[in-house]
């Protein structure tokens, strides 16, 4: 197929990726001039394991441009992929979206031939029929489920695993108008074997979205307030994360204790769907919960810190990972920002590592002492682990006076004091 992909994002730019390694040919549409010079040029400009190389592998079917109109018109098929960021209330920010469908309506208005439009933005239930399919069909001046298609493609990715989660999916769900839609749906995944669900309408595909993170993020507060008890008890959470994980009720995935979750989907899709149940004067006591949990947890650690610093003025703090979580360069929503904003209140200086996330914390912190290799960071008179890099399992904590470890590192527990959040 021929296919164009509006937004180079983690998700625009995996999902354009993979379906070039499988044989399609993808342009790529975004307004960052940036971004398209390094895709033209078979750089990621983001950091994804295993992304550039499939970039430079397959580049014989990929291009990208930053005009709409032409790639779309040379395509058969779009796919929506631009962010749809909080605002203040928590509801997503459609403007970009909005963007998006007037511009293809606009070529639809001109094209002669049918042309699919997927939705794989995360967007709220309702969202792609009551607004999405309005522009397409006032811009085109044509009818949906007739002269186009519309469909809801909603992305299950992991950064840091996007590419595998995208080739070798757990399921693959999508909801459309008409009857060729769905068969272009049917061709566009042929060759997937997971199972694959054809929703009823566009806003059950929506809601699926979000139930799902917002489920996926019950499970990590509901263990960390487990793992909160645990630890005062002189219980190891792992474990009983464990023997919880048996039961095929439950299942183990998710269930791993520490500082919370953070990252671009589970904070903006929580407050998103709180934000819309208010809206329906509908009452989210445990989502409220779980997010509540999530805010508390990572100042834990300055509370264990500050069990054997009870000042940390002027004392160095190394704080040990940056991103979110391993594999990725996204700093959206990491549990360091709350950790360090709270060492800076306490006067406290702060040198830190991570493997790649350093270049977009500087942005945000530039007074931070940035270290060239972890091992730098242990130097510091207490240490802080708060993303689970596989080079952190690595280094020698024999000689580091004090850590407080929130991704549960086997090695860390070799320093002269450790402290486990949960454990």
């Amino acid at each position: 197929m021929k296919i164009s992909i509006i937004g180079t994002g983690y998700v625009g730019l995996v999902t354009g990726v993979c379906l070039a390694k499988l044989g399609n040919q993808v342009i790529f549409i975004d307004l960052d001039e940036n971004k398209i010079k390094k895709i033209k040029k078979s750089r990621s400009p983001i950091y994804e394991e295993g992304l550039e190389e499939l970039l430079k592998k397959h580049k014989k079917n990929i291009t990208a441009t930053t005009k709409y109109k032409q790639a779309i018109k040379e395509t058969t098929v779009t796919i929506i992929c631009v962010g749809t960021p909080p605002k203040k209330d928590g509801t997503p920010d459609y403007t970009n979206l909005k963007k998006a469908a007037g511009e293809i309506g606009d070529v639809l208005k001109k094209k002669k031939t049918w042309h699919l439009i997927i939705v794989k933005s995360t967007v709220l239930p309702g969202t792609t029929q009551n607004i999405i399919i309005p522009i397409l069909e006032q811009h085109s001046g044509k009818k949906t489920g007739r002269d186009y298609g519309v469909a809801v493609n909603p992305e299950f990715l992991r950064e840091g695993a996007a590419v595998k989660d995208f080739l070798q999916p757990d399921r693959i769900i999508y909801g459309y108008t008409d009857k060729k839609t769905r068969d272009t749906m049917r061709e566009l995944y042929k060759n997937f074997k997971c199972p694959i669900l054809e929703t009823t309408t566009l806003s059950t595909a929506e809601m699926i979205k979000y139930a799902s993170n917002a489920f996926l993020a019950t499970k990590i507060s509901f263990i960390n307030e487990i793992g909160n008890i645990c630890k005062h008890i002189g219980v190891n959470t792992y474990e009983v994360a464990d023997g919880i994980g048996l039961d095929k009720r439950i299942g183990r995935a998710f269930l791993d204790s520490g500082i919370g979750w953070g990252g671009s989907c589970f904070p903006k899709d929580l407050d998103a769907i709180i934000s819309y149940a208010k809206k329906i004067n509908e009452k989210t006591r445990i989502l409220t919960s779980v997010k509540k949990v999530n805010q508390q947890q990572p100042l834990k650690m300055i509370k264990l810190l500050k069990k054997h610093l009870p000042s940390l003025k002027d004392k160095t703090i190394g704080v040990l990972g940056l991103a979110y979580k391993p594999d990725t360069d996204d700093i959206r929503e990491t549990r360091a920002i709350p950790i360090i904003k709270q060492l800076i209140k306490e006067k406290a200086k702060i040198k830190t590592y991570d493997p790649e996330a350093m270049n977009n914390f500087k942005k945000i912190y530039p007074q931070l002492e940035y270290c060239k290799k972890p091992s730098d960071v242990l130097e510091a008179d207490a240490v802080l682990i708060t993303t689970k890099w596989d080079e952190f399992t690595k280094l020698d904590y024999t000689k580091t006076k004090i850590v407080i470890d929130g991704r549960n590192i086997k090695e860390a527990k070799k320093a002269k004091i450790y402290e486990g959040v949960c454990w």
